[in-house]
């Protein structure tokens, strides 16, 4: 995400790369090389220009022009002011209430539908919520059946109503089902249009009237940028919204909704969605997204996601078999199905700071580990648990089952054994298995 950004900030540094120190000459140029980098992204002018400005005050101030190194200096200063921009700190969201109602707006094809559905899963598995999904779009062709679909895959019920209902009347009982039953957040998914029309906006306003949500989220695309941003400040005017959702992240590479829609509006980016997998959603975190912007990765995440797939017990038994030189092929594909739930491959090679522009022009999909998967699967018990007795015959009978060839064999049995001797010696000086902030 936000590839052409990144690229742009990187390039407006470089003016600083090799100065002494800090100069209103030097500044000025590289600040008119990053507002053209903002505009670029899709960052109206007055913003853009507001940015700029903010960041030259504090970079021409005395402790600044004394710097050892000018452009690390001005990294910083640009770090700061857009994690302000974005919101500074990530904001929770609003549980409170019983049931707690969230109600999901936006424009047909944002995406809400669909965050509706990671949402429910996210609440049921992360904060152990008893969420339920209720289908208030009754305009969109297959909209209810979709949100049937999406409640299945995350086992979360749907109340979709009797035939003839109006919205209104749906998100009421909607509320007084969930009471009745036992529920304690209940999700309600608007419908949308392809513009801003005074239905749809009286309809959602008397549906907020009537069920008084604890939250209310604006779902928007990000890839639509200055766009997402004049949509969201109509709807804050009608709605009042408390927090926004920027879906469709990991396909922006510019990042102008991202920087600009908080300062627009006034509210906080609450969720962001990347993908269309049901557990491709996170917070916000400003400060996350702005070292991700600059090119410094997002290592936090990267271990967050790692401690929600971590179980402490099984660790503790595999750092004794690879002490005891036993870690067999059974190990290293359940280990891939860990990393595999972590989410898209690419986006998680990402959060390693350097990784993400080295990989920029790489195309790695979800599919990237489907030959290593298939000549596992393609080894018998013995094999799996005993590499050493794969031999010449067997080699050839598991790249037939795999649909591989010998030397992908060959190359994925040398990896494997080189992988051995490195995780041995590392689990002889620490646990190797050790995630930050667990103990």
């Amino acid at each position: 995400m936000f590839e052409n950004l990144t690229e742009r900030l990187e390039r407006s540094f470089k003016i600083l790369k090799g100065q002494g120190r800090i100069t209103e000459i030097n500044v000025a140029e590289t600040l008119k090389d990053v507002r053209r980098a903002l505009l670029d992204a899709d960052v109206n002018f007055r913003l853009a220009r507001q940015f700029t400005d903010t960041v030259k005050q504090k970079a021409l101030g005395q402790k600044v022009l004394t710097a050892v190194n000018p452009s690390q200096m001005m990294i910083k200063i640009v770090h700061d002011e857009l994690v302000e921009l974005m919101g500074a700190d990530k904001t929770d969201i609003n549980l409170k209430g019983n049931p707690a109602v969230i109600l999901i707006s936006g424009l047909q094809g944002s995406g809400k539908t669909t965050f509706s559905g990671k949402l429910a899963l996210w609440l049921k598995t992360r904060h152990n919520r008893k969420p339920m999904l209720v289908a208030c779009d009754i305009y969109r062709p297959a909209a209810i059946e979709q949100l049937n679909i999406l409640g299945k895959q995350t086992e979360v019920p749907v109340f979709t109503g009797n035939e003839g209902e109006n919205p209104v009347t749906i998100a009421l009982n909607s509320v007084k089902e969930a009471k009745r039953t036992g529920f304690d957040t209940v999700i309600i998914d608007t419908a949308g249009r392809l513009a801003i029309d005074e239905q749809m906006m009286t309809e959602i306003s008397e549906i907020k009237k009537a069920v008084v949500p604890s939250e209310i989220l604006f779902v928007v695309d990000s890839m639509t940028g200055q766009d997402a941003v004049n949509t969201a400040r109509e709807f804050n005017a009608r709605l009042d919204f408390s927090g926004i959702v920027l879906t469709k992240l990991d396909g922006d590479t510019r990042g102008g909704a991202a920087l600009s829609i908080k300062a627009e509006v006034n509210k906080p980016v609450k969720f962001v969605s990347t993908g269309e997998k049901m557990d491709a959603i996170d917070i916000f975190y400003p400060a996350r997204m702005a070292d991700r912007i600059l090119g410094m990765g997002d290592i936090v995440s990267l271990v967050e996601k790692a401690q929600e797939q971590y179980n402490v017990e099984e660790a503790r038994k595999l750092q004794k078999k690879i002490a005891k030189d036993q870690f067999n092929f059974n190990d290293f594909f359940d280990q891939i199905q860990q990393i595999k739930k972590m989410g898209n491959v690419k986006d998680l090679l990402s959060m390693v700071p350097g990784v993400g522009k080295a990989m920029k022009d790489l195309d790695i999909d979800d599919n990237a580990f489907k030959n290593i998967e298939a000549i596992i699967q393609s080894m018998t018990p013995a094999e799996r648990n005993n590499p050493a007795i794969i031999n010449g015959s067997r080699r050839k009978r598991i790249a037939e089952g795999s649909g591989t060839t010998v030397p992908d064999v060959n190359k994925l049995l040398r990896q494997f054994e080189d992988m051995k001797k490195m995780m041995k010696t590392v689990s002889r000086g620490s646990n190797p298995l050790r995630i930050p902030g667990r103990r």
